[in-house]
């Protein structure tokens, strides 16, 4: 078949009309992808009509990038109706031809035995050994069209693309699955090394160093110049200790130091030992900063200022002290300590504790000074999830639309972003409930700051689109676009 005239034809349009940054997609893969076809249908037991409509969609199939990459797959079933009936292919074998080539849409989803030996066939690589230079060849390819701009991102793609993935023939399950999980794992294993080694470089340390230092400055700031002076409270350990240093009038440098010293310890059994250390130098080094650095005694007496300001300033100090692998508060510690052996989460632990202390400062020092210290809590809690967030929280977004196969080639292939799909129905209007029709419902995670892009570009595609978001509280692995955290 791929010496056949209709073959030949196809072949030597690839090779000579293809422009030249097409390293993946050209005359080498349809040859690839045809001759794992025919050795997936030789071992399948395809009858000989079945095959010679199947390795001619297997010659055709990546054909409509000779027009466009976009939709690709309807551009080659076009290529297919134009060239095959000059070859004496009826309209019938056509219409089956351009079935099976429509298959290799991503997310496949065959729907019969020759479409699940053309998607097989298409990413026969993914479990060979010439992985890694297959995939250099899409990468150099993604890269000249724009699609993705380093290998970090494109490795981390092809993780998410690998875990995702499915072999759907016999043949290529026992003959390609066992591989291609090797092939993951190696990608799984290298990322680490190369991006994320647990060794601490000079380079991380100096970072952890800084945050740390300046989260001390920060807290530092906070108490003398704004809280003690003004006998206001926060939340956690550091507002036990301010609330003893009012009633009783011990030194809060050593107060700190001491009250916080049990969760340091319990840091040690629930989080790490380097954990533990790095709370204890910075609580120690905030000790010494009340202590003897000479802050301007107070900045303000207005309530509302100290309450606000006090509470900016606490919290950047917490969060870049967050930033550099310690705490200044060993509250948290308490409530993941307290969370494994009671049925409240570490938020409502935390939340009650801060009440009985509020609620003590409020019988101890007056119901005023407790409200306002409500407030600073409030605007250090905001601060910390600011200083540690950034603008890059994630937001996950959910988009229904009928122009789903074009939102998807936009997410993966212009924003670089990993999706997941849902099978759906849309319809179900009042005047016409027993009409809908199945969807595929896209969901992907971007940061705020992409948010208005990915709306625009969806609304590019598909005005009447329905799009709605959701905060992720916490993201991880796949292909995720996020700051290095120190």
């Amino acid at each position: 078949m791929i010496n056949s005239p209709e073959g030949q034809h196809i072949l030597s349009r690839l090779k000579n009309e293809l422009p030249g940054h097409f390293h993946y997609h050209n005359a080498d893969h349809t040859i690839d992808v045809y001759n794992a076809a025919k050795g997936i249908a030789e071992k399948e037991s395809i009858n000989a009509e079945d095959a010679r409509l199947l390795l001619v969609a297997a010659l055709y199939h990546d054909s409509g990038y000779l027009n466009r990459v976009k939709e690709h797959e309807r551009a080659s079933c076009d290529i297919a109706r134009e060239t095959l009936p000059d070859f004496g292919y009826t309209e019938d074998e056509i219409n089956r031809i351009c079935a099976i080539i429509m298959a290799t849409q991503l997310p496949q989803q065959p729907a019969d035995h020759l479409e699940q030996i053309i998607c097989d066939a298409d990413l026969d690589y993914l479990g060979r050994a010439d992985f890694v230079s297959t995939g250099d060849n899409l990468f150099a390819e993604m890269k000249a069209m724009g699609s993705i701009h380093d290998k970090k991102a494109w490795d981390a793609l092809q993780i998410t693309f690998l875990e995702q993935h499915r072999y759907f023939t016999k043949t290529s399950v026992e003959n390609r699955e066992p591989k291609k999980q090797e092939n993951l794992r190696d990608l799984q294993n290298t990322i680490p090394i190369a991006e994320m080694s647990t060794a601490p470089t000079a380079k991380s340390i100096i970072t952890d160093t800084i945050y740390t230092i300046a989260g001390i400055l920060f807290c530092g700031f906070a108490l003398k110049s704004f809280l003690i002076p003004n006998a206001f409270f926060d939340g956690g350990v550091t507002g036990i200790s301010l609330l003893i240093h009012e009633l009783y009038h011990f030194n809060i440098a050593y107060v700190i130091i001491l009250a916080n010293i049990p969760f340091i310890i319990m840091g040690m059994f629930q989080v790490n030992k380097t954990f533990a250390l790095r709370t204890l130098l910075a609580i120690i080094g905030l000790g010494l900063c009340i202590l003897y650095v000479p802050y301007p005694d107070k900045i303000t007496s207005d309530k509302l200022l100290v309450s606000i300001f006090g509470g900016v300033f606490m919290g950047t100090g917490i969060g870049m002290a967050i930033r550099g692998g310690c705490a200044l508060d060993g509250i948290e510690v308490l409530a993941l300590y307290t969370g494994k052996r009671i049925s409240f989460t570490i938020s409502e632990i935390i939340l009650g504790i801060n009440i009985v202390i509020f609620l003590i400062a409020a019988f101890e020092v007056g119901f005023t000074t407790s409200l306002y210290s409500i407030i600073t809590y409030f605007t250090a809690s905001r601060m910390i999830n600011f200083v540690i967030e950034g603008l890059e929280e994630y937001t996950g977004v959910t988009i229904i639309s009928g122009q789903n196969q074009a939102i998807k080639e936009m997410l993966v292939m212009q924003l670089g972003r990993g999706i997941t799909i849902y099978k759906g129905e849309r319809g179900f209007l009042k005047e016409s409930f027993d009409v809908h029709h199945p969807v595929d419902i896209v969901f992907t995670v971007v940061t705020r700051l992409e948010l208005r892009r990915l709306k625009d570009m969806v609304h590019e595609i598909d005005p009447k689109a329905f799009i709605f978001t959701s905060i992720i509280k916490e993201a991880a692995g796949g292909v995720l676009k996020r700051r290095a955290r120190h």
